[in-house]
């Protein structure tokens, strides 16, 4: 396993249970338990399953599914624990990748030895971090949008997908269509969404206040705000015209209009890793520490989250970064990240150190992934998420500009909450506290070719992106 098409990460909304993929492992059979999106499972009674390769128990689960041939790209095993995921490559054996699991284990997180000792991985169906959302626009197969729509719904609701209130709400309105119907007037009451909010919505956004603080503060205000917000969005939801509304086909535009609205979401399809960053001094002894984040890596960049607070702390497309790392061997495990700042109006170079165990996992990734954007042929343009039903053969939408995110959205980076190495460069002397990428403290970044690389400016502030 070398982490470009294999990598490893945070583990996702899924791992509910301690669980075991092999049920029964004998002379010649055993009986192999694959699970999806939405915690059900897939049996498989296979042979040899010690030789067995992923791809060969991908395309059984395909078969028993009945899926179509887009979901051989869209979907890939991953080997999943409390304490660790893996995307396996088509090559993988999972069951011997399994029998080593002690072992990746120890190379890549920091768990206790007895919480090691202990772990046991599952074998799950999931979507391929490779896979560009420009095709999950193409698909139509209302399975393969539905085991789609089950994971980004599961990465919503556990906050991998920070995501503001408004469009939490909005999410979780699709959810109450899918789970619950149409909307009919009166019912669900406020209430009775209360009842099951975190089936809807985040569970941070779902806690309430207690004591004297809380009374104060919500004095004047009506109770179950988040619950009329939702029941609000849900009363918004649009039908489409001549389905049948009970009918399971009648899902799929649902599935579909919850997909692109966390195609919104610029970390949407990554794979997520564990680590963490240098607190900002503050008080009058310049106390730091460290603070965990995830790192999220996907086809378009990397995005760096405050597991505890549920936002962004930094955002860069590839374009914007050039990275490196370190490994434990030469100091400590680092994955170094360098972008364009500004230091009291200086132009300086930033870079930002994260700790973690699965650093040189993380720079395997990156790598692959400019790899597979510079191998790609320009992308065609996408269905308009206001009209994703267009008629083939119509002319394609105007451009459209990025929309506006909201002053403190969520998904914004935050640049003043990280504590970053600043530096400029005057002559042969490198100076902490430059503009310019192609002059870079790092020798890797993307470069797309002759006259199609465009260095970010100075004046460009990352905080907007």
């Amino acid at each position: 396993m070398d982490g470009t098409e294999g990598n490893a990460g945070q583990p996702g909304p899924a791992d509910r249970s301690h669980r075991s993929s092999v049920s029964s492992v004998g002379a010649r059979a055993a009986d192999v338990l694959v699970y999806l999106a939405d915690d059900t499972m897939v049996p498989l009674a296979v042979e040899n399953l010690p030789s067995l390769t992923a791809h060969e128990l991908h395309q059984a689960v395909r078969e028993v599914l009945q899926l179509p041939d887009v979901a051989l790209d869209a979907f890939a095993l991953w080997l999943v624990s409390p304490l660790l995921e893996v995307q396996l490559k088509p090559k993988h054996q999972p069951y011997k990748l399994g029998r080593q699991w002690q072992e990746l284990l120890l190379r890549f997180t920091d768990a206790p030895d007895d919480d090691v000792a202990m772990d046991e991985p599952s074998l799950q169906f999931r979507r391929n971090v490779f896979f560009p959302k420009r095709r999950e626009l193409q698909i139509h197969d209302k399975e393969v949008l539905r085991l789609l729509y089950e994971e980004a719904k599961g990465n919503v609701l556990a906050a991998r997908y920070p995501c503001d209130v408004e469009d939490c709400e909005a999410l979780g309105a699709l959810v109450c269509r899918v789970q619950l119907g149409p909307y009919q007037p009166g019912q669900p009451t406020a209430c009775a969404l209360r009842e099951k909010l975190d089936s809807f919505l985040p569970a941070h956004l779902c806690k309430r206040g207690h004591g004297l603080f809380a009374a104060l503060r919500g004095r004047g205000t009506k109770a179950g705000t988040g619950e009329q917000g939702l029941l609000n969005a849900y009363r918004r939801v649009k039908e489409v015209a001549g389905s049948e509304s009970q009918h399971e086909a009648s899902l799929s535009p649902h599935y579909r209009a919850y997909l692109l609205k966390c195609h919104q979401l610029p970390f949407y399809g990554s794979a997520f890793f564990h680590g963490e960053i240098d607190k900002p001094a503050q008080g009058f002894l310049h106390r730091g520490g460290q603070k965990p984040v995830f790192v999220a890596i996907s086809l378009e960049g990397v995005h760096v989250i405050d597991s505890r607070e549920k936002h962004v702390l930094l955002g860069l497309r590839f374009q914007e970064l050039s990275w490196d790392h370190t490994s434990a061997e030469e100091e400590e495990s680092v994955l170094w990240l360098e972008f364009d700042g500004d230091n009291e109006g200086t132009p300086v170079n930033k870079l930002l150190k994260i700790y973690s165990k699965q650093a040189e996992l993380m720079s395997s990734l990156i790598e692959y992934c400019i790899e597979l954007s510079q191998a790609a042929e320009p992308a065609a343009p996408q269905e308009s998420a206001a009209d994703p039903a267009a008629a083939p053969g119509s002319s394609p939408p105007p451009t459209q500009h990025p929309q506006l995110r909201r002053q403190g959205s969520v998904v914004c980076s935050r640049i003043q909450h990280l504590s970053t190495i600043d530096y400029v460069e005057e002559g042969e002397q490198i100076k902490r506290v430059k503009p310019k990428r192609s002059t870079s403290f790092f020798s890797r970044q993307l470069s797309l070719g002759q006259g199609s690389y465009t260095m970010v400016q100075p004046t460009e502030s990352l905080e907007q992106g």
